[in-house]
């Protein structure tokens, strides 16, 4: 009895029709790998411009803090601009001051 190789179809030449089928699947998982799955190259952009995006808001929060930490130093320690600051916030008065608020 003669033993027949499982693989003698792929050994014969006449199934031009393989190779482009190969090549088609190959680019089709490719792409759907790239583009489309749950790890692919779309959501890695994404994430890239979502991480800077959140740096440079972080960046102007930093420098939005240290502002208002000046303010509130220069308010602690000089006098002058805590007693302005209060009569042009909280529109507050010495005693015997006339108040005009003009809006």
């Amino acid at each position: 009895m003669e033993k027949k190789d499982k693989w003698a179809w792929l050994k014969r030449r006449d199934h031009n029709y393989l190779l482009p089928f190969v090549i088609i699947v190959t680019v089709g998982v490719a792409l759907w790998l790239l583009l489309f799955a749950h790890n692919s190259v779309l959501n890695w952009v994404k994430a890239s411009v979502e991480e800077k995006n959140q740096e440079a808001e972080m960046a102007r929060l930093q420098a939005e803090i240290q502002e208002m930490d000046r303010e509130i130093d220069n308010l602690r320690n000089n006098r002058d601009t805590l007693e302005s600051f209060a009569r042009e916030t909280y529109h507050f008065a010495a005693p015997g001051d006339d108040v005009y608020i003009v809006e």
